[in-house]
């Protein structure tokens, strides 16, 4: 019974962990598209400033969409492997961003393509943000599943 407890708050925990990452992938990419059309935190626009807390939510619910299958291999890698360093997540979230990327080219409709360079490597660097957040928030314990129960 500890043992599916303990799966249970780890699948929790990789959720919240998926939120988490989502939001902050989605929050670096709003914050650079800002940032490309003039806005600077010295002269702080109201509009732009308040548009963030429905953009920011908006965004992640597409970044978790499309990055949901990658995120799930990459998620699973780390688990089996008691992966725990963060360069390993940074590097996972530039492979998921790289399989959108793809994803994305064999759609076939070139309104859906990112093919500007600075567009792709703004999408590569939110992946790599996320898989930053993920270990801040879930992925320093990767792996903590395992382990063998203490005794009572």
């Amino acid at each position: 019974m500890r043992r599916l407890i303990a799966y249970l708050i780890r699948f929790a925990v990789i959720l919240i962990g998926y939120i988490v990452a989502s939001l902050a992938a989605s929050a670096f990419l709003n914050i650079l598209v800002l940032a490309h059309l003039g806005y600077t935190p010295a002269n702080p626009e109201p509009t732009a400033t308040a548009s963030l807390y429905f953009s920011v939510p908006f965004v992640a619910l597409f970044v978790a969409y499309f990055a949901f299958m990658p995120a799930a291999v990459v998620i699973l890698i780390a688990e089996v492997l008691t992966r725990r360093d963060w360069l390993f997540y940074a590097i996972g979230g530039a492979v998921i961003a790289l399989a959108f990327l793809g994803f994305v080219h064999r759609v076939g409709d070139p309104n859906f393509d990112v093919t500007a360079t600075n567009a792709r490597l703004a999408v590569i660097g939110s992946g790599m943000v996320g898989g930053i957040f993920y270990w801040l928030s879930a992925g320093r314990w990767a792996g903590s599943w395992r382990r063998e129960a203490l005794e009572p």
